[in-house]
């Protein structure tokens, strides 16, 4: 194992150790995404039996005929896969606040470990935390909705991997705010992607947003992944043009963030500032 190897790995290992030895924390994980999921579960089934004729019932969504069961297996399909964004940017923004709450990010950086190191470890342990809280919420849309989110197909991993991404993005956007205001910022790790839920055409398309937000939603990748979600669930296809939007779009935005994140990572080392973020 290479020396910058062996870094990453010890910075996995320290957020890890906090898992194994805490249950609650793990159960915190898993939480909210199985939360979400039994609201808009019970949501999806009420629009089904209403608009449609069958009766309401564990098996429910597998009754693919029905506009109205078609239209709830998509509202199960967003709520899961969002979580992916979700999970992944409150990954990277908390096991970095973990850091910054045990005044440790000083010590960190004592070290031979570089700012490309930390991230690498932050990305892991964020995919980790995504894998722990969603794939129980996935199960379970399957045993209570019987709504199997693996029908997909392979399209699946292209829709994590732009989500997962996507929230990376963010929340190095999030970290980079930390930097530069310190605890005055830290409030955003809960709050920025969910202030981006409207335009990320989760639920609707983005054909019903009005005319002046469209250019935001068509600007995130989010959007380009719900849109290709929907068609795969209606309609059996899969459009490759808006996959490659979301990827093109993830490179642009991932860029962005990464140059910002090197910027205040610089200018708060200049100013001694990461001895003193959080007070």
């Amino acid at each position: 194992m290479t020396g910058a190897a062996r870094r990453i790995w010890g910075m996995l290992y320290r957020h890890l150790a906090l898992y194994r030895r805490s249950w609650p924390r793990l159960l915190e994980l898993a939480y909210w995404p199985t939360l979400q999921l039994c609201i808009w579960g019970f949501t999806a089934r009420f629009i089904a039996t209403r608009l449609g004729s069958h009766p309401a019932g564990p098996a429910l969504l597998t009754h693919a005929g029905s506009a109205a069961m078609l239209a709830a297996g998509t509202l199960l399909g967003g709520v899961l896969l969002w979580e992916v964004a979700l999970r992944g940017q409150t990954g990277v923004a908390l096991s970095f606040l973990e850091e910054v709450w045990s005044r440790n990010l000083g010590h960190v950086f004592v070290s031979p470990l570089r700012p490309a190191e930390l991230v690498a470890a932050l990305l892991g342990i964020s995919l980790i935390r995504v894998l722990i809280g969603v794939l129980p919420a996935v199960a379970l849309a399957y045993f209570l909705y019987a709504f199997n989110l693996f029908a997909l197909g392979p399209i699946l991993v292209l829709f994590f991997a732009n989500l997962l991404v996507m929230g990376w993005w963010v929340s190095l956007g999030v970290v980079s705010l930390i930097l530069r205001h310190g605890a005055g910022a830290e409030a955003l790790a809960w709050s920025v992607l969910f202030g981006l839920t409207p335009f990320s055409a989760v639920f609707y398309p983005v054909a019903v947003l009005p005319a002046a937000v469209r250019p935001i939603a068509l600007a995130l990748p989010s959007s380009h992944v719900f849109e290709g979600m929907r068609a795969a669930i209606l309609h059996g296809s899969i459009v490759w043009s808006q996959m490659g939007w979301a990827v093109a779009l993830n490179l642009l935005w991932g860029a962005a963030s990464c140059a910002l994140f090197a910027r205040q990572f610089r200018i708060a080392r200049e100013r001694g500032a990461l001895l003193s973020i959080g007070e």
